[in-house]
């Protein structure tokens, strides 16, 4: 098993990552030897990785993360960095490579205060291994400030130095950073190769990932945990009958408040799981007693942790409040296709009977505003408007037609 194993349905991108990871050792090899450097090298100080949400974004970059960190003795024969078996791949992949530091944000943005952290370290020299590699797999969530922060880290590198940003889209990120940096572009992956992995890496039952993959429209992510978690399945179902929920003003007020409601358990559930070990784990180490009262001058910290706890239940509630829009674009994506008489594939044939009735009751024009009033609930919740009342509208405007 190589390191590109889970890169599914990137053949392309694979290729390029593989080749610079292969310059990149020999640029190595080269700069010990103190031979001079080969100017056509395919490997460069900064890239960025682009693709619709669940082509792999993350995974793409820590598999060539792993790659630069490959000590496999077939290099010297020939072999292509990234075997997959190695200490500096292995560590690497799961996460605990001295050099390898990975960057995600279960808030709502990433700040000043962590980029000038993660900036500093940019500048140190690899400890054990042959790059310093940074990957930062949220850099659309980068504030303005942040952003300026990072651009003087990606124009002048440690020489050592490789920094990996992933995000939706170029428009996500400042272009006087993407500017800098090597683009690579990931597409969605095929429905096939999906269930592929679910079932060759997952154990998943074939049947089972091909309906997940297929209603995830070749999302890893979602489908992994589709195929996998029972109660994502419950809630995917109840998301899935409120087209028929909205008869009237009554239904689509209550069918609002549940999505609201499911939402805010999801939130609830995560910080029950993190937020209490958060806690203690922070009242020990500011030498705070079980029961007791804390120390004198541990307000403060305490308090910037409630706000991150804060923060952080916001960005799940919202996220899960977006899987769920995410879904019902699926679903009338579906309705549209059958409207139309498409030979694109229904994505949520598990749903058919309620596609159908759907379909049938209303006309192609009707579908496509409905399309855009779930598009202009996740707008306006980028605004900061109240959940309740964006989804409320929604399924006014789903009701309307």
């Amino acid at each position: 098993m190589t390191v590109w194993d889970d890169l599914v349905g990137q053949i392309r991108v694979q290729e390029q990552l593989a080749a610079a990871a292969k310059d990149a050792d020999a640029l190595v090899t080269a700069v010990s030897d103190g031979k001079p450097l080969d100017q056509g090298s395919k490997m460069t100080h900064a890239w960025l990785f682009t693709g619709p949400p669940g082509s792999g974004r993350s995974t793409a970059a820590r598999a060539f993360a792993a790659a630069l960190q490959c000590v496999s003795p077939d290099r010297a024969l020939g072999g292509v960095p990234g075997c997959g078996f190695c200490d500096g791949c292995h560590t690497s992949l799961i996460g605990t490579h001295a050099d390898v530091q990975i960057i995600r944000t279960d808030l709502l943005s990433i700040g000043v205060k962590e980029t000038r952290d993660l900036v500093r370290r940019a500048q140190l020299s690899p400890a054990v291994g042959r790059w310093q590699v940074i990957v930062m797999e949220d850099a659309d969530r980068l504030t303005e400030g942040a952003g300026n922060v990072l651009l003087k880290a990606v124009e002048e590198p440690a020489p050592r130095t490789v920094w990996m940003l992933c995000a939706p889209s170029l428009e996500d990120v400042l272009p006087t950073i993407r500017s800098r940096c090597r683009h690579l572009t990931l597409s969605t992956p095929p429905v096939e190769a999906v269930a592929d992995v679910l079932i060759r890496r997952d154990g998943v039952d074939p049947e089972r990932a091909h309906s997940a993959a297929r209603a995830t429209q070749g999302h890893i992510g979602r489908a992994r945990r589709l195929a996998t978690d029972e109660r994502a399945r419950a809630r995917r179902a109840a998301v899935l009958k409120v087209p028929l929920r909205v008869a009237d003003v009554g239904g689509c007020l209550k069918a609002a408040q549940e999505l609201i409601d499911t939402a805010t358990d999801d939130a609830k559930q995560m910080a029950e799981e993190v937020d209490v070990k958060e806690t203690e784990d922070l009242k020990a180490a500011l030498g705070g007693v079980a029961g007791g009262r804390m120390p004198r001058g541990t307000a403060g910290a305490m308090k910037e942790l409630e706000d991150k706890q804060k923060r952080r239940k916001t960005r799940t509630q919202r996220d899960s409040l977006d899987l769920a829009l995410t879904e019902l674009t699926g679903f009338y994506r579906d309705v549209l296709a059958l409207q139309l008489g498409s030979r694109i594939a229904i994505a949520n044939v598990d749903v058919q009977d309620s596609l159908d009735r759907i379909a049938e009751s209303s006309t192609p024009a009707q579908t496509l505003r409905r399309i855009e009033s779930v598009i202009a609930c996740r707008d306006a919740m980028d605004r900061n408007v109240a959940p309740l009342l964006a989804v409320e509208a929604m399924t006014m405007a789903l009701r309307a037609g």
